[in-house]
């Protein structure tokens, strides 16, 4: 079984390029979807993971948001990093902040599930409709009424 697995990974990455100017939709869950992120200060280590790629010019950060469980993120890449390393980065940043607060005597050593979806936008798809629909997950998951009621996102338009 775990053979499977892995020859199915390696067959999503045979596909994978990183185009600079690309729009992507990046999303990425916790291991085992522990919600890691209903802690607010968790949450920030990932938006600050973000904000660090746009300010180093990275990418281009156009929407976000950071659920208890996953993330999913809105970029445009610049060509300085590739896809792997841009989320190696934000995963490796995240999970220190995270576990850097948990005790010695706690089990849990693994913040992010292995690997992560891309999603390339193509010329027909509306940018702005994919960044309104990233926002108002928390709205959909039933965490709040409002968009603007949930601390974990943003995006260039709102």
């Amino acid at each position: 079984m775990t053979h499977h697995v892995a020859s199915g990974t390696r067959r999503l990455r045979r596909g994978r390029h990183s185009i600079v100017g690309q729009v992507y939709l990046l999303t990425s869950a916790t291991h085992d979807r522990h919600p890691w992120f209903n802690d607010f200060f968790n949450g920030r280590a990932v938006v600050r993971a973000f904000r660090y790629q746009h300010a180093k010019e990275h990418v281009d950060s156009l929407a976000y948001v950071v659920m208890p469980d996953h993330f999913h993120w809105l970029v445009q890449l610049t060509g300085v990093v590739t896809l792997a390393a841009l989320m190696a980065n934000v995963k490796a940043y995240s999970a220190s902040c995270v576990l850097g607060k948990q005790t010695k005597n706690e089990m849990v050593r693994r913040v992010w599930q292995r690997g992560y979806h891309d999603h390339a936008l193509r010329k027909e798809e509306d940018i702005c409709a994919i960044a309104r629909y990233i926002v108002a997950n928390p709205v959909r998951a039933g965490l709040v009424r409002r968009v603007g009621d949930y601390p974990l996102w943003d995006a260039v338009w709102i």
